[in-house]
């Protein structure tokens, strides 16, 4: 029996790894594919041992050793039945002759990181491993985690860690206990200029220069710019826009009162500001810090109008 595990979700991939192992009766052989060599190949997968009559055999990464990739083909339908062989290949080369005749012979389980249409599946996820560890959280609450957290499976895991062992979890304790990813700093600092206060703004600009990049953080701004505008150039619930356009529903919750405010001509406005901008970013020698703080102080103008 064969079985492949691969994908980029090494959470997922590790946890299924363990329930592999853990439901396995004796002791797992572990091998690193990248230092076996070939005549090891029919001892791993051609039956049992002295001292085993079942086995589980777990090979990492073998498509890192070519000469033993390229003939795995021709033992796959000679593996025993008395040995579970585990092949854990993340990023395997899916054209291959090897991986297309695993797809035939082998179960074949991939596991995918999250991506920004999975909000809703992270945020269910958050709430039933939270529940796993013994925390009780609503559904408010594991969003505002996934959140502050991002999409990252072992950031959340360990995020409900620190929680769990907490007597009562609300909103002003995730705030002050979860630290928070550079998405939420950066709607913090978005807004910041949203109502107003361009002071504030530029002092969380000093704070976010020591540690982050100008390039990420202002495509995380401008990103916030377009949900804003977008927000304010409909009147359907920031959940369907949402959805729509493939944003965390928490975090457009918390543009929609800005976008209310401000009404289709100002967040066009501020749009127009951080497409200006990106311009300038790509065609001058203008600091970009100095850039970004220059957008924010006039969304805050824009804000206050």
């Amino acid at each position: 029996m064969i079985t492949l595990l691969t994908g980029d979700n090494s959470f997922e991939l590790t946890r299924a790894l363990d329930v592999l192992t853990a439901g396995f009766a004796g002791t797992a052989e572990k091998h690193d594919g990248s230092d076996l060599a070939l005549p090891q190949l029919p001892d791993l997968l051609l039956g049992g041992t002295l001292f085993a009559s079942e086995r589980l055999v777990i090979i990492r990464e073998l498509s890192a050793n070519k000469q033993l990739w390229d003939v795995l083909p021709d033992w796959l339908e000679r593996t025993s039945d008395d040995v579970h062989v585990v092949l854990v290949e993340p990023k395997p080369d899916k054209r291959t002759k090897t991986f297309k005749e695993l797809k035939k012979h082998a179960t074949v389980r991939e596991f995918m990181a999250w991506g920004d249409r999975d909000v809703m599946a992270a945020e269910k996820w958050t709430l039933e491993e939270a529940s796993r560890q013994g925390l009780t959280l609503d559904r408010k609450l594991a969003a505002q985690l996934v959140a502050r957290v991002g999409l990252d499976q072992w950031q959340l895991y360990h995020a409900i860690e620190k929680l769990a062992v907490l007597e009562t979890v609300d909103a002003g304790v995730i705030e002050e206990v979860i630290e928070a990813n550079p998405s939420e700093n950066v709607f913090n600092l978005f807004e910041a200029a949203l109502r107003g206060d361009a002071k504030k703004a530029s002092g969380m600009i000093r704070t976010l220069q020591a540690a982050q990049d100008p390039y990420m953080t202002f495509g995380l701004l401008a990103g916030q710019a377009f949900q804003l505008a977008t927000l304010g150039a409909t009147d359907k619930p920031s959940a369907e826009v949402a959805s729509a356009i493939g944003a965390h529903p928490y975090a457009l919750g918390k543009l929609t009162p800005y976008a209310k405010r401000l009404g289709r001509g100002g967040t066009k406005k501020i749009l127009l500001i951080f497409a200006d901008t990106d311009v300038a970013m790509k065609s001058t020698a203008t600091d970009p810090w100095l850039l970004i703080e220059e957008a924010l102080i006039k969304t805050s103008v824009v804000s206050n109008d």
